[in-house]
């Protein structure tokens, strides 16, 4: 079969199960044959190996049961990095970027600036806010020690040594006044249909196995003690609980609490600042 028949038909099948059919096939070939975009797209009328055909075919065989093409190939692009990812974190998201740029843009007067990742998994945030600031203090938090196990490699492959990584959950191993908390925390209801599509990835990453919000709460209601005067928390959550995590904002007595919304026009995180002046 020639290299194009066989993108053709991958691309046809994962419709079923992809909103992104015809990059996951190209995905999976590069990672199979190591070609580039461009060295694929010169390569389409050639024949292709019959053992690359049958593993390329059992990628996508994977990938049809549900399985996220990043753990597939082992990577994942996210920010300007590109992260190993493997099942014991959770697939970083696009969405996910829009807390990186608030985050930056709180900090963008301070120097060298005081930042803790909360629940870090692949340690996409902290590393992402290290690679923009390189004056920056980043520590990275996980109750999960193979999840740090992958953010440090990660930290090591990208040259961002300054990065500290801290066993624990969410608060509880922070040792000092931070300028930044942030975090991704769980928040998938555990009665979400949602779930079910995202049985591949780590089930403590998505959800509480409550309301979603469990995880929220302790961090907003213990996060005054870990800021300095001014300082912020940012926190991601689900499309439908911006209201609730406002709420849960105003009852620890944060300040200048909003929620920014994703690409798709969804609310997607929400902050709030300690009384007094960030410097």
């Amino acid at each position: 079969m020639k290299l194009g028949e066989a993108l053709m038909s991958a691309q046809q099948r994962l419709q079923s199960v992809s909103d992104s059919p015809r990059l996951d096939a190209d995905l999976l070939m590069q990672h199979l044959t190591g070609w580039s975009r461009a060295q694929q797209l010169t390569r389409l009328q050639e024949t292709l190996d019959p053992r690359d055909h049958a593993a390329f075919e059992a990628l996508v065989a994977r990938r049809l049961r549900g399985e996220p093409v990043a753990y597939l190939i082992g990577e994942r692009g996210f920010w300007s990095l590109s992260l190993k990812v493997t099942p014991e974190v959770l697939v970083p998201r696009p969405e996910t970027e829009l807390l990186v740029q608030w985050a930056l843009d709180v900090v963008s007067g301070v120097q060298a600036p005081r930042i803790a990742d909360l629940g870090t998994g692949s340690g996409a945030i902290a590393l992402a806010l290290a690679s923009e600031r390189a004056d920056a203090l980043v520590e990275a938090v996980d109750l999960s020690n193979s999840a740090l196990t992958v953010a440090r490699d990660n930290a090591q492959t990208l040259g961002l040594q300054r990065v500290r990584f801290l066993s624990g959950n969410w608060l509880e191993p922070l040792s000092q006044r931070y300028h930044l908390l942030v975090s991704n925390p769980p928040y998938i209801a555990s009665s979400d249909d949602h779930l079910a599509a995202l049985r591949h990835e780590p089930l403590m990453a998505l959800t509480d196995g409550a309301d979603g919000l469990n995880a929220l709460r302790e961090i907003i209601s213990g996060a005054q003690d870990f800021l300095v005067p001014g300082g912020w928390l940012l926190v991601e959550h689900g499309y439908d609980q911006g209201a609730a995590v406002r709420a849960l904002f105003a009852a620890a007595g944060f300040a200048e609490i909003e929620t920014q919304r994703d690409y798709a026009g969804h609310e997607r995180a929400s902050g709030g600042r300690c009384a007094g002046v960030l410097t």
